[in-house]
């Protein structure tokens, strides 16, 4: 039996982090969280990482941010993006970027469940 994938929440909002880690352990997810992006980035679970979920609008870092950081350092690990200010121009950076799928706050459950099924299972163009 294959080990679950280890996703990473990255939100600077306690609750966010609280809410999005209880939802993907109730669904056999190994979640680890993170207040930041820069702590994201100092952790050991940067190397074992499935999947990033992560604020967009976030202090010191953006979630956009880290995730073209990443990329430069040939990190491929599948993002989805969350924040309760969508923009356009934000959101088609971040899927140029490489992003895996853009949800606006509030969004349902299976939304979720269903970009991080289509970013774990491989490069696509899901773009919720």
């Amino acid at each position: 039996m294959p080990a679950p994938s280890i996703i990473s929440v990255i939100d600077d909002d306690a609750s966010v982090r609280l809410a999005t880690n209880n939802l993907l352990t109730s669904r056999g997810y190994t979640v680890y969280t993170f207040g930041s992006a820069h702590e994201f980035l100092q952790s050991a679970e940067l190397e074992t990482t499935s999947c990033v979920i992560a604020d967009v609008q976030m202090s010191a870092m953006s979630g956009v941010e880290l995730l073209t950081h990443m990329r430069r350092h040939g990190r491929i690990t599948p993002f989805i993006f969350m924040t309760a200010f969508p923009d356009e121009s934000v959101r088609d950076r971040a899927l140029k970027a490489g992003a895996t799928c853009f949800l606006a706050k509030p969004f349902s459950t299976p939304t979720l469940l269903q970009c991080l099924e289509t970013a774990l299972s491989g490069p696509s163009d899901a773009t919720m």
